[in-house]
């Protein structure tokens, strides 16, 4: 096809236009992020679903949380809010930070504060369930919060989750709303108005840009984030996305890059992640592979336990993970970072499996006086063949496809017959929620303000799940322990970390004993990498003045930049 003179020189003004556009920003006061927006923004809602980058989740750019969770302490740092006091075991005290404001320059009070959490006895928004725990929040006066727990359901931890997690809404704006939207959590807000130190500035399908807002109400207490604009690029792809981070485009990033330490090994580049070795992030998160309990031959606490026994751990986190895991242990604590206080290591190694082929045979032998078939197959006695299984997960998730295979090859040799499944999400998506599996990989709750407790009743509590066949939130596989639920609520309860660590090791050795769940590896809550090429102070081990995640108290590190 010929194109015209005229044509071409109007095309070619309109890709210029676009790189001029792309680079109209100065790059010594622009901070570039990727892993976060794979597409347009269509929302800016912080209580709605699929919000943009970063109104999602508690990233405190735009709106700001009370506090910030920190991975390496497990402490709330201060943010909106300067301090939280207890003075007796039923009440929660928050004082307000000095001079908290709004964009738009209204004072921001604790009235706004109690509006935000009882927008949830209205709306349907995630945080709804914190009122099972809390009888009351008021506002005595414009700096103070206090919150009253429930003691009829007592759990402090989850309701500190939410101070830590919930973002506080203007009421003069969104009081309005409710007024005249059906459900706030479907309007778009595309010109949010928050109180932390960026606005929004531009979205499109390109690319989401900030800009600082030098009248922050935080620059009396933190000063000023060293970045004038954060631009979020939108990549068609991780591919895309990691290319541009090794070429110093992007600044910091949070997506999986494989093997990320030839870029500083072998290529020289001024990258790094938390950590300069093995396992180079901190560990966050627990993919856990649920058994199911009520499959024939599966609801042998002791074939759980040869599973358990069989798998490679190792492998899959050389593997599967790309050196970013190490093998994990067989308990629901992390292990490090600010859940390593409650990890019990000789009660894991008492009571917990490693990779142990032999021993895995010992109990289908010794035990369970299996025998093998023809096929290589164990065989119960009463004539239960140990498979075939399906393990699933979704299609696509290749660090967890890799790992399922992995399973899959370890049982095998054993002589336990499990097979991979990966069928789309929205599948697994349902096979989970409804229980209708054999084995199954999932997430449940990362490292956070209320873990490990969180966890514990992902993978243990069966209180509130419904049968199979209806949508569960947790408890996926109908495990079912009646002293479960009851150590659950004393650990709420406890009224120190000691207390606490004594009832989470009772829980680690039920969950050890009874095997309805397998945790395979290790993830970090976030990938936090980052290039220095444009811009230098990122924290990281050696400079710890932030935690390595972008949500909480990461925004910390967006104050200790310089631009080279």
């Amino acid at each position: 096809m010929k194109i015209s003179k005229q044509l071409f020189m109007v095309l070619a003004g309109l890709l210029l236009l676009g790189f001029a556009t792309a680079q109209e920003l100065p790059r010594k006061q622009t901070l570039y992020i990727g892993g976060f927006q794979w597409g347009p923004p269509t929302s800016y809602n912080p209580v709605g679903s699929g919000s943009a980058w970063p109104a999602a989740g508690n990233l405190n750019y735009i709106y700001e949380t009370l506090f910030g969770y920190n991975l390496l302490t497990g402490a709330l740092d201060p943010q909106l809010a300067s301090k939280l006091e207890s003075p007796d075991p039923n009440t929660f005290r928050i004082t307000l930070q000095n001079g908290t404001k709004w964009q738009d320059g209204k004072p921001l009070t604790s009235k706004d504060v109690v509006y935000t959490f009882e927008m949830a006895k209205r709306q349907p928004v995630s945080y709804a369930s914190m009122w099972d725990y809390v009888t009351s929040i008021t506002a005595p006066d414009a700096k103070t919060v206090v919150i009253k727990l429930n003691p009829k359901k007592y759990n402090p931890g989850s309701v500190k989750s939410n101070l830590a997690n919930v973002a506080i809404l203007p009421q003069h704006i969104w009081s309005g709303l409710e007024k005249s939207e059906k459900s706030l959590l479907q309007y778009a807000n595309m010109k949010p108005v928050g109180s932390g130190p960026y606005k929004l500035q531009q979205a499109n399908n390109e690319r989401v840009v900030l800009v600082r807002d030098d009248n922050y109400w935080g620059r009396a207490v933190w000063g000023l984030p060293a970045p004038k604009y954060v631009v979020h690029p939108i990549f068609k792809s991780n591919d895309a996305g990691n290319l541009a981070f090794e070429q110093g485009q992007l600044d910091l990033s949070q997506q999986f890059a494989p093997e990320i330490w030839k870029m500083w090994e072998q290529k020289k580049l001024p990258v790094s992640t938390w950590l300069k070795s093995e396992p180079y992030h901190l560990p966050g998160s627990i993919p856990i592979m649920f058994i199911n309990v009520n499959t024939k031959g599966l609801d042998n606490p002791l074939v759980r336990r040869a599973i358990a026994y069989s798998i490679n751990y190792p492998l899959i986190a050389q593997t599967a993970m790309s050196r970013y895991s190490v093998p994990a242990n067989s308990s629901l604590i992390i292990p490090d970072g600010g859940e390593k206080k409650f990890f019990d290591a000789d009660a894991v190694k008492a009571n917990g499996w490693t990779f142990d082929p032999q021993k895995a045979q010992d109990i289908l032998e010794n035990q369970l006086k299996a025998k093998k078939g023809s096929d290589g197959i164990y065989v119960l006695p009463d004539g239960t063949r140990l498979g075939p299984w399906k393990v699933q997960c979704p299609f696509g998730w290749t660090d967890w496809n890799q790992a399922l295979e992995i399973v899959a090859s370890s049982a095998k040799a054993v002589g336990i017959d499990i097979k991979t499944d990966f069928p789309e999400f929205p599948v697994a998506n349902q096979n989970m929620a409804n229980g209708t599996f054999d084995l199954a990989l999932w997430y449940v709750a990362g490292v956070g303000p209320n873990s490990p407790w969180q966890r514990f009743r992902d993978v243990m509590d069966s209180r509130d799940v419904p049968p199979v066949g209806q949508t569960a939130f947790w408890g996926y596989n109908r495990y079912k322990n009646p002293k479960v639920g009851e150590l659950l609520d004393q650990a709420a309860a406890a009224e120190s970390e000691a207390d606490q660590k004594k009832i989470f090791s009772q829980l680690d050795q039920i969950f050890m004993a009874d095997v309805p769940a397998v945790p395979l590896m290790y993830r970090p809550l976030e990938f936090y990498e980052f290039n220095e090429s444009n811009w230098t102070g990122f924290a990281s081990a050696a400079n710890p003045k932030a935690p390595p995640m972008f949500q909480g108290a990461g925004i910390r590190v967006l104050f200790n930049l310089k631009a080279k």
